[in-house]
């Protein structure tokens, strides 16, 4: 097996032979086997059950391997403060020294073979004593680091979550769309019945019902394209959980859901709000202390440190001059030092390392500037689309009851003889249309309530937050979208 593994490293060090060619080599073999004999991770879930986005989140969390990664980063993280924090310890080591030596000693004018053998069992101790901040410094960059590792696992959940109610959006606007292109063909089917009864009775012509024909084929073919789009939204979402593309469950309906009336805050308190919620804010804020942590480690290179160390043991000996009888013997053993070290010149290296702490420290400090204008933007932003949004749901769904009773007056118009063929079949094109505009804009709302309280950061606070309100709401009330 070692030698297997030798092998494939040898050979994966090796460039391809031409650049014509594409490289294939054991290497790239003993890797796919490797490949293959991990298992991959799934999990079952109920097809017969209908998920809400809240159920869907709690899958996605457990599962999706993003949050693992993010998890064991942070317990690295937290491995390197205890690291840090050791040194602070003495340092206890056991040694066991087993020698033995010929050699030839010099006795008045004669060499005499002198053989001796030692074994010496001790115990050493080492203990920084004092340090003048070095070891506090580090304490503070590991714990700076684990902050900011346990910070970026939170974000990961809140990306996650994003990342999931957008699939999940998509999925609904798709189904929707398959939904009212089902309705959309229906009704073409419908007038195309008609205009054949008609003709039949000499009341439409031929172009009547060839125009009808075409308006419902053109509906078949939107259903078509829907059912496809319906398929790829279901396979991202199923994706974005951990699961297969093609693992098959039922989500909540578009329908079952309460659509948003109005904003509950002002775009000032969402910005004040994403300002002290947003992970990577904080996460800046801690990368400022982090180098204040290293600047006061280079500050403390300035100063002596003293150390302790020491050895105890007991010493055993076997020795033997020429062809004399041996001897053995054995005794305590330990010597005990106390070290004061200071560095007088090292070349500037102390200068250039306080000076590069400091520089890090104040391009930390200019992050979070740069953030807080970044996070700003993005909240405006989100708060003006989902103003927009509201705005386009309510005028869609004006639209779509305007175009439904202009479908229906027009089929009823027909009926008596005032209107035209081509006047239903261009009212059932503008109700389909409409149905179509009614779903997006619902749907759009949704994601855009999600994608604000993305950018505030008040998807992961407990309990929850989002900025809208629902006809049901008297007051306004902050609940997941």
């Amino acid at each position: 097996m070692l030698a297997t593994v030798c092998c494939a490293g040898a050979l994966s060090q090796s460039a391809p032979p031409a650049p014509d060619k594409v490289w294939h080599s054991k290497a790239e073999t003993v890797l796919d086997h490797a490949l293959a004999a991990r298992p991959e991770a799934k999990y079952d879930i109920d097809v017969a059950k209908v998920y809400t986005l809240a159920e869907l989140i709690d899958l996605a969390e457990q599962h999706n391997p993003e949050t693992r990664v993010a998890w064991q980063e942070a317990k690295a993280r937290a491995a390197s403060l205890g690291i840090a924090r050791a040194a602070f310890y003495p340092t206890l080591t056991a040694v066991a020294l087993a020698v033995t030596i010929r050699q030839a000693a010099l006795l008045s004018e004669y060499y005499h073979r002198q053989t001796e053998g030692l074994f010496i069992p001790t115990l050493h101790v080492d203990y920084l004593v004092f340090d003048f901040g070095g070891r506090g410094g580090a304490v503070d960059v590991a714990k700076a680091n684990l902050l900011v590792a346990d910070l970026a696992f939170n974000d990961t959940h809140r990306k996650l979550i994003f990342q999931v109610s957008s699939a999940y959006y998509r999925l609904l606007n798709a189904k929707g769309q398959r939904q009212a292109a089902e309705v959309s063909l229906k009704n073409a089917q419908t007038i195309e019945e008609d205009a054949q009864s008609r003709l039949a009775n000499g009341l439409a012509t031929k172009p009547d019902l060839l125009e009808a024909t075409a308006a419902r084929a053109q509906g078949d073919y939107d259903l078509q394209a829907a059912i496809g789009a319906e398929d790829i939204a279901h396979g991202d979402l199923a994706t974005t959980m951990g699961l297969q593309p093609e693992t098959q469950f039922q989500v909540q309906d578009i329908h079952d859901l309460p659509t948003p009336t109005a904003m509950a805050d002002s775009i000032d308190q969402e910005i004040d709000r994403a300002f002290s919620q947003r992970p990577e804010l904080m996460q800046q804020v801690a990368r400022v202390r982090a180098a204040q942590g290293a600047l006061k480690q280079a500050h403390s290179e300035y100063v002596p440190n003293i150390g302790f160390s020491g050895d105890g043991g007991l010493a055993r000996g076997y020795g033997q001059l020429d062809l004399y009888p041996s001897s053995y013997a054995q005794a305590e053993y330990w010597n005990v030092s106390l070290q004061m070290k200071w560095t007088l010149f090292d070349g500037g290296r102390r200068e250039h390392e306080v000076a590069q702490a400091k520089a890090e420290r104040r391009a930390a400090e200019a992050g979070i500037d740069a953030l807080r204008d970044q996070i700003g933007n993005e909240v405006w932003a989100a708060y003006s689309n989902m103003k927009t949004a509201l705005r386009q749901q309510q005028a869609a769904a004006a639209l779509l009851d305007a175009s439904n009773q202009s479908y229906e007056a027009a089929r009823e118009s027909y009926s008596y003889g005032i209107r035209s063929q081509l006047d239903v079949i261009s009212a059932q094109k503008a109700l389909a249309q409409a149905l179509s505009e009614d779903v997006l804009a619902r749907t759009q709302l949704l994601l855009q309530v999600t994608d604000l309280a993305f950018r505030t950061g008040d998807l992961i606070q407990t309990p929850a937050r989002t900025p809208i309100q629902t006809p049901n709401q008297t007051q306004p009330q902050k609940v997941v979208p």
